[in-house]
């Protein structure tokens, strides 16, 4: 069974090549990962097939960090290093910084 992520041999389109630049979160996002796998509390082929398995909705949606980050949260919830609840407070956390950034002139 082919999976959403598997596109080889199928029409794509283009792929844009040029550089550009990180949007702070989508640089966290990717310290935090770099931390977990070198903590051993993750691994990269977790981390695989945790995106891989998001979904064809989920997968299609999100963009690359956004898939990164729900992977990630998932396989802390699988792995027991978080709790939903306490990833539910994270969550709202950050909205209300976010929220809170976003006033500041």
């Amino acid at each position: 069974m082919q999976r959403i992520h598997d596109v080889g041999g199928l029409p794509a389109g283009p792929v844009d090549r040029s550089p550009h630049d990180y949007a702070p979160w989508e640089k966290k996002v990717d310290a935090i990962m770099r931390l977990m796998i070198g903590a051993n509390l993750f691994t990269l082929d977790e981390m695989r097939r945790t995106i891989e398995e998001l979904g064809p909705g989920a997968y299609e949606e999100l963009s690359y960090y956004q898939r990164w980050i729900q992977a990630a949260a998932n396989l802390a919830l699988e792995k027991g290093l978080v709790t939903p609840s306490e990833l539910g407070q994270a969550i709202e956390t950050a909205k209300a910084r976010h929220a809170e950034a976003a006033s500041c002139p």
